[in-house]
């Protein structure tokens, strides 16, 4: 897959771009994703912040309080409501982007799975997911496992 990657809401008010590739690919099970979403989860990608800039409209921000305890934030389109990108304030350097807002998707694959005590009971799970009851402190795993899909080389 080239970079940069574009991608944008789904009315198109909003347009990003994304310099640098995806650190790593999950699905989180998270409770305030469901909400977010409507779904039983989302697919995020870890990305460096400063690769990060919109090129098309003005984002609108949110902040709440994660199942984690941490202090979030999220830009969405506030034309259609469509969520691109969270963080955490204060900044820890990396977003959390919506894979699904990717004008190309076809290589969107999760390298494992997050908040899987949240995660709808008709989800089955291989032997071989990466799996993580909560927020994992630990991201390297999921990293070297997205590495391996050779997506990016």
């Amino acid at each position: 897959v080239a970079l940069p990657l574009e991608g944008g809401c789904q009315c198109g008010a909003l347009g990003y771009e994304l310099a640098d590739a995806p650190l790593t690919l999950y699905a989180c099970h998270c409770s305030t994703c469901q909400k977010q979403t409507g779904s039983a989860f989302v697919l995020s990608t870890i990305i460096p912040e400063p690769a990060f800039s919109f090129t098309k409209g003005t984002p609108a921000k949110t902040e709440w309080e994660a199942d984690s305890g941490a202090q979030r934030f999220g830009y969405y389109c506030k034309e259609c409501g469509n969520r691109i990108a969270n963080g955490q304030n204060p900044s820890l350097g990396f977003l959390s982007l919506r894979a699904g807002t990717f004008d190309d998707t076809s290589w969107v694959r999760p390298a494992g799975h997050i908040w899987v005590k949240s995660a709808q009971p008709w989800i089955t799970f291989t032997k071989d997911d990466l799996l993580c009851d909560t927020q994992p402190t630990d991201y390297g795993p999921y990293m070297t496992r997205f590495r391996s899909f050779g997506i990016f080389s």
